[in-house]
């Protein structure tokens, strides 16, 4: 019992190192106790930490009845003082046994915690660089569009002119036009002035000429 007892203290303190220090042999370690914690496993330790300390209570009863009897009869026998050396040693190693095995436990606990927190960083560390990346292609396709839109402002001002330029040409050749209509409108009215009195001249010379006709018919008669 005793011997079984200290290879079970000394298998959980090499445990207990394996955890402290980080070797290869750690994630093995760690990957063997996470199978130990499925299936039946939690109930195999249950049942043997509920035996241990039944065990352990026992040898404090034992421990507690021989000290009473050292009390009723003032005595003090070679073979309680064995028995009561051998219970103390059974309760003290099945007791660091005991502890032992709730630190490999929490210790077991904070290592898959720490270990989920630094693939979470990672992740995050990763989403972080991914982000980067993005901003710095984004903010070479906001240049991008930048340039562009500068050269569309460049272009659309040039048209602008160009249009302005053409609207005052426009605008003079209506102006010409205009000038050019009501200039003819004025020769078409002079013309026909000239033209009423073109007919009313020759109108008077008709009647001049007859007039002499007659004058010089009346002579020769």
């Amino acid at each position: 019992m005793i011997q079984l007892l200290f290879t079970l203290i000394a298998s959980e303190m090499l445990l207990i190192l394996l955890f402290s220090f980080k070797t290869p042999l750690r994630k093995l370690v760690i990957l063997a106790v996470d199978r130990m914690k499925r299936g039946r496993g939690p109930i195999m330790v249950k049942t043997v930490a509920g035996t241990v300390l039944i065990v352990l209570l026992s040898s404090l009863n034992s421990m507690v009845t021989i000290q009473k009897r050292w009390v009723d009869d003032g005595a003090v026998t070679p073979t309680d003082q064995v028995l009561m050396v051998r219970h103390l040693l059974e309760a003290t190693l099945m007791g660091g046994s005991l502890f032992l095995a709730l630190m490999i436990d929490r210790l077991h606990h904070y290592m898959r915690e720490l270990h989920i927190r630094r693939k979470g960083m990672e992740v995050i560390k990763k989403q972080s660089r991914a982000m980067e990346e993005g901003k710095v292609s984004k903010s070479e396709e906001i240049k991008a569009l930048e340039e562009e839109r500068t050269s569309l402002q460049t272009k659309l001002k040039h048209l602008e002119l160009e249009l302005e330029s053409k609207a005052k040409d426009v605008s003079a050749s209506e102006a010409n036009v205009v000038a050019l209509r009501k200039q003819s409108e004025g020769l078409l009215l002079e013309y026909d002035r000239l033209v009423e009195e073109n007919q009313n001249l020759r109108s008077q010379l008709q009647s001049v000429d007859r007039r002499l006709s007659r004058s010089g018919s009346k002579k020769n008669s």
